[in-house]
């Protein structure tokens, strides 16, 4: 019993740390809003040019399991994306260059949606895919 108490106080410990990776993941994220473990693996490389993509995905991993970023959309290609923002809201992406903005439109769309379904109850974020203005012009 005890060494199973010691275990799970080193488990919870190691959790918890925050390395100097996780802090620059952090920052990193904050300025771009959303990304990859590669984009912040190619960032961050700049500071840490040894850093491994193993080392950010084990940090992204534990940093979302904590709440201090959250899970976004993934991108055009299906890979993972994190996002700064932790607070709930929608996202729209643009099909073609897959860039996400934040958008908080849920409690204006979820009643024309749900009229619309018979009386279907929608829950969870929305996706909304189109065309960006930066796409649109070129």
């Amino acid at each position: 019993m005890i060494l199973y108490i010691i275990i799970s106080m080193i488990l919870s410990s190691t959790d918890q740390r925050q390395t100097k990776y996780c802090q620059s993941i952090e920052g990193t994220l904050r300025k771009l809003g959303h990304a990859t473990n590669a984009e912040l693996l190619l960032a961050l490389r700049q500071s840490f040019p040894d850093l491994s993509a193993t080392t950010v995905h084990r940090a992204t991993a534990r940093l979302a399991s904590r709440g201090t970023i959250a899970i976004a959309p993934t991108n055009n290609s299906g890979s993972m994306r994190y996002d700064a923002n932790t607070k709930l809201h929608d996202h729209f992406q643009c099909s073609t260059c897959g860039r996400l903005h934040d958008t908080d439109i849920k409690n204006k769309i979820i009643p024309i949606l749900e009229s619309t379904i018979d009386g279907c109850k929608i829950s969870g974020q929305l996706l909304i895919t189109g065309t960006c203005k930066k796409c649109a012009k070129g």
